[in-house]
């Protein structure tokens, strides 16, 4: 056994990159029970915080990249260690190294489409408010009451385009004063945050907030919980507040006020997928629930893993951008418990976990068996 002295220069590098929380840990192991790799394949947060702490992280390994942000260890952690922010240290450490494993380069290419078109999607800035187009949707002018952030996938990817139709079309049954930045718009930043890319999410940041402040925007709106999560918990340390709802708190007041009729029976076993950054991230669990049983004929069954122990789909802390091989995805565990309880339809309301699952519907052959709806998607049928 040979004993190892810590290295004092990589301590420092992790300090200067916010994660000295480490510190904390007396490696009780929690950590590593609840992480939902463990469900898929041998992994152990646990270790990372252990080499950390002796400045022994290998920044060549894919283990620093695994963590999908999820944020079910530290609300299990008796020592309030910041393992997100810890893992996010390690990852800037490695990325100002430029060093990225094999099956985390496609999220280092991001960057770069980020950077230039404010989208992680590699598309052209000029078209980002196309989606609108043959819509009532109109431009953000100062005075209208609601900013509609709808995402980059919302903006560019063709099934969640769907998504953002669908919430415009609600918007305006229910009579809400909004619009839209369109091409004044950049990308949230929250992902590539935790990929380790800080001055890249700095830089998206700032064009956002110069974007919102010129256009005179107060409230916010938005599709994706990453989006929410930017808005309302990371900006502020930029010293700016804006009023920020997700759309299933939103719907949730327009129905209870009256504003939404609710015209159509929807006649289907449906179960809803708390995603991280809305549920654990930000505890809004009962308002898209809410909102599905508000549907007549539509009978809503819990899953095996829901609101604070929910089950992550995979796409959070960049992920979503990285290879994940085949056996290894937890969206494919996520439509397997959907099966379970005999959903015909596995509702949620974040973009990532749409596209995780439809990944999975195929891979799995659920096709015919499962279909992977939005919640304002189910809410545009029945009005």
């Amino acid at each position: 056994m040979e004993t190892v002295a810590p290295f004092t220069e990589v301590l420092e590098e992790i300090k200067q990159t916010g994660g000295e929380i480490y510190k904390l840990c007396f490696q009780c192991g929690k950590c590593d029970v609840v992480c939902p790799w463990n469900k898929v394949r041998p992994f152990s947060i646990r270790k990372i915080i252990r080499e950390a702490a002796f400045g022994l992280t290998e920044i060549e390994s894919e283990d620093i990249w695994r963590c999908t942000t999820c944020g079910t260890c530290p609300q299990y952690c008796p020592r309030g260690v910041q393992q997100i922010e810890l893992g996010r240290s390690l990852r800037r450490i490695a990325s100002n190294y430029d060093v990225f494993p094999a099956a985390v380069r496609s999220a280092r290419a991001v960057r770069g489409s980020l950077t230039t078109e404010g989208n992680p999607l590699n598309e052209e800035r000029a078209k980002r408010a196309d989606w609108a187009k043959g819509t009532s949707v109109k431009p953000f002018a100062e005075g209208t009451e609601i900013l509609f952030f709808g995402c980059c996938y919302g903006s560019y990817d063709p099934r969640m385009k769907k998504v953002a139709r669908a919430t415009a079309e609600i918007l305006s049954k229910a009579g809400v004063d909004f619009g839209i930045l369109g091409t004044k718009e950049s990308c949230c930043g929250e992902s590539v945050r935790k990929t380790g890319a800080e001055d890249v999410y700095k830089g998206l940041a700032k064009e956002n907030i110069k974007a919102f402040i010129d256009a005179g925007v107060k409230k916010i709106a938005v599709s994706s919980p990453h989006c929410l999560h930017a808005f309302k918990n990371e900006y502020p340390e930029l010293m700016v507040r804006f009023e920020v709802v997700h759309m299933a708190q939103l719907l949730f007041d327009l129905i209870k006020e009256g504003r939404l009729e609710i015209k159509k029976e929807y006649g289907k076993r449906v179960t809803y997928h708390d995603p991280c950054y809305l549920g654990r991230h930000n505890g809004v669990f009962e308002e898209p629930r809410e909102i599905l049983k508000a549907v007549p004929g539509l009978e809503l069954v819990e899953m095996a893993s829901a609101r604070k122990d929910s089950l992550c789909c995979g796409g959070g802390g960049g992920r979503v951008w990285m290879d994940t091989p085949k056996g290894e995805r937890f969206s494919d565990l996520r439509l397997q418990q959907a099966d379970a309880v005999g959903a015909a339809v596995l509702a949620t309301a974040c973009p990532y976990c749409i596209t995780m699952f439809e990944d999975s519907r195929l891979s799995l052959g659920y096709e015919e068996k499962i279909a992977i709806k939005d919640i304002t998607e189910i809410i545009a049928e029945v009005i």
